[in-house]
């Protein structure tokens, strides 16, 4: 699709997108009533990898096979997938959805931040630097370390380190996975079996206690696994495949407004004057940190950095 019609379809997978993303972090507080936070990152990689592998079996696709490639999901499955769906769900045990939709926001903070320490971000502008501490600043803004009421505590730190386990995650899958022959549907069924393996060796740490689901928790789990982590899995994909990363980034800037609307309409999270404040300043930084002294990246070049020249 070209013009007018094209760009309004691009938009609206846009909108689809930060829609199921952004409400994984309602589907969590919702599926804690009913689970432990270990049951509910497993039943989510399994929802999720099992929703794939329907896909991948409609379309054709096989799953990729070799050791070394198998090591390589294994860990890309720790840091993107197991390690934080656990921290998000330890975390909102105490945290509200609608915070935790914010600081995962600061993933692309952590994102920067690793690629300067790994040395694939070489001259970096200071206004790339201001972005960073910028955002930093949005997150103590909304921890409130000075206010007995701040958010501060054991849950926060908790979605903070996973948004930079993200971080990890994706720079880790940049070098060593996509973009390598192959087909990106694949990956991502391989990479969240994976996690489901990683994460059944933590159901010892309160994963075997009883469960008593109800309609709402189920419906929530279901909501979790196969919309939130399957069907957006793949649609982050196709999206950055056919539309480039820059597309694929602006959902990035939506997610929180969709996680603090949602925890406001659905659980009636309170929006506080400081966190709306701390999510404006988080999402400023996030923006600066994206400036380029080239401009947009080529859509040549951003397509080979995530693996869209394989079939998805």
């Amino acid at each position: 699709m070209k013009g007018a019609a094209g760009r309004t379809w691009a938009w609206a997978r846009i909108g689809v997108l930060a829609l199921l993303w952004g409400s994984t972090f309602l589907w969590i507080k919702l599926a804690l009533d009913v689970l432990t936070p270990v049951q509910v990152t497993l039943a989510r990689c399994l929802l999720g990898a099992g929703t794939l592998l329907v896909l991948c079996l409609a379309t054709g696709h096989g799953l990729p096979r070799g050791r070394a490639v198998w090591r390589r999901l294994l860990v890309a499955a720790f840091w993107c997938n197991a390690l934080p769906f656990a921290l998000y769900s330890v975390g909102e045990q105490t945290v509200d959805s609608g915070v935790a939709g914010v600081l995962n926001a600061t993933t692309p903070l952590w994102s920067l931040l690793v690629g300067v320490v790994l040395g694939s971000e070489r001259g970096i502008r200071p206004v790339r630097i201001g972005g960073l501490l910028l955002g930093f600043a949005g997150v103590v803004l909304i921890f409130a370390p000075w206010q007995r009421a701040g958010q501060i505590g054991w849950g926060s730190l908790a979605i903070v380190a996973a948004a930079a386990s993200y971080a990890v995650g994706f720079a880790y899958m940049g070098r060593h996975l996509v973009g390598k022959g192959h087909p990106t549907l694949s990956l991502s069924t391989a990479q969240l079996l994976a996690a489901s393996a990683l994460t059944a060796l933590a159901l010892p740490a309160g994963g075997l206690a009883p469960v008593h689901l109800d309609r709402a928790g189920l419906l929530a789990v279901l909501a979790l696994g196969v919309l939130a982590t399957g069907v957006t899995f793949h649609l982050t994909y196709r999206i950055i495949a056919d539309e480039g990363a820059t597309s694929a980034a602006t959902v990035g800037y939506l997610l929180p407004v969709v996680s603090v609307g949602l925890g406001a309409a659905v659980l009636d999270e309170p929006i506080g004057l400081r966190v709306a404040a701390g999510m404006a300043v988080v999402l400023v930084g996030v923006g600066l940190t994206r400036r380029t002294a080239r401009g947009p990246e080529p859509r040549e070049w951003s397509a080979q950095r995530v693996g869209a020249n394989v079939e998805v």
